[in-house]
């Protein structure tokens, strides 16, 4: 199992980035894909997740209406669409596959058993 992240960058407060996770070397029937992210001095922190039988969503409050989590079936890959960015959302932002769909604990990093790169993203003016 493979994840690569992509899509970070640099960006004024207000600005949007859209951030892709393509995984492969899947062969499970039910999983999600998560996004966590981790500010400097602070702990890793989950910010959304989809699973990917029934496409059903999750977020963290802080990004909810900012931000959304979208799946693309043809192609295996995970998309977070980040709009009205704060300088607060910046970090390092990593991918995650949690193999079995762990329900109610998909906020949960320990679930998440196969993790990509992460991908810094700079909010700053």
């Amino acid at each position: 199992v493979q994840l690569q992240a992509s899509g970070g960058g640099e960006v004024q407060p207000g600005g949007s980035l859209r951030l892709a996770c393509a995984a492969s070397g899947f062969s499970f029937d039910d999983y999600a894909i998560g996004w966590f992210r981790q500010a400097p001095g602070k702990e890793r922190e989950f910010v959304a997740a989809i699973r990917w039988s029934g496409g059903i969503t999750y977020y963290t409050d802080s990004v909810k209406g900012r931000f959304t989590i979208s799946r693309d079936n043809t192609k295996t890959t995970v998309y977070l669409q980040m709009n009205s960015l704060k300088a607060e959302d910046t970090a390092v932002y990593y991918c995650a596959a949690d193999p079995y769909f762990s329900g109610s604990y998909y906020f949960t990093e320990t679930v998440y058993g196969y993790w990509g790169q992460g991908t810094q993203v700079t909010v700053s003016s």
